[in-house]
């Protein structure tokens, strides 16, 4: 008779399970008022701005200006990473990164983008949808002056995204700027740096409700400068 083999006796143990938590079981209940249609603002970036407000003053969250940037390449594989919003208004979102990057060479191949931002403590998120374009290099220099000192060089030091033998070597270059351009020396804009403006195609504001039956209200653009709200189904 064949005796049962070490890999069948293996399978026949159950795997130990890899997350010690329930995940089916954790949920929570929303219970924030709605979001009706006759409350929203004219236009998305005002309705945006009464909600990042109340997510920057009252929100309880660490970086409200924190949102997933979500890239797709030529063909089509995506990517996401949390970068900082650092304008908005009118004509878009503003970020800025290293144009070299993975985001950055995938918006030269393919410039549509989402952008979400997870307000969880209040029961909220936006997604943004729309087109990345680079900003004019006078307005990023504008902002590039605005960062710290150690910002401006870490923009140089680090060419984002590229594999790098160990933290010595990143740290190694730090160093060598830092001597070359002291604390209160003008440190110049990099050239592979800058910033892209999401031009928003659609915005859409979504209120955690009780039963999932969550408000999902969006501002879809029209012709002309114009914007129709619709319903989504939660």
């Amino acid at each position: 008779m064949g005796g049962v083999t070490d890999r069948e006796a293996d399978s026949a143990v159950p795997a130990a399970d890899p997350v010690p938590f329930d995940l089916a079981s954790m949920r929570k209940q929303y219970r924030a008022e709605g979001l009706s249609e006759t409350e929203l603002a004219a236009t998305p970036v005002e309705q945006f701005a009464r909600w990042f407000k109340q997510a920057a003053t009252d929100g309880g969250l660490f970086e409200p200006n924190a949102m997933v940037v979500s890239t797709a390449d030529a063909e089509g594989r995506p990517s996401s990473r949390t970068v900082l919003l650092k304008h908005f208004d009118a004509q878009g979102f503003v970020f800025y990164t290293n144009y070299d990057s993975r985001k950055g060479r995938e918006l030269d191949a393919n410039p549509y983008v989402s952008l979400l931002f997870p307000w969880h403590p209040m029961a909220r998120q936006v997604v943004v949808t729309g087109v990345a374009r680079r900003t004019g290099r006078d307005e990023t220099a504008a902002y590039f002056r605005t960062r710290p000192h150690g910002s401006q060089l870490g923009a140089w030091a680090s060419v984002q995204s590229s594999v790098v033998a160990d933290r010595r070597a990143l740290d190694g270059t730090y160093a060598e700027l830092a001597a070359r351009y002291p604390e209160g020396e003008q440190v110049p804009v990099p050239p592979h740096w800058g910033g892209f403006r999401v031009v928003p195609q659609a915005v859409e504001f979504w209120q955690g409700r009780e039963n999932r039956l969550h408000d999902r209200l969006r501002y879809v653009a029209e012709g002309g400068g114009g914007w129709r709200v619709e319903r989504l189904s939660p």
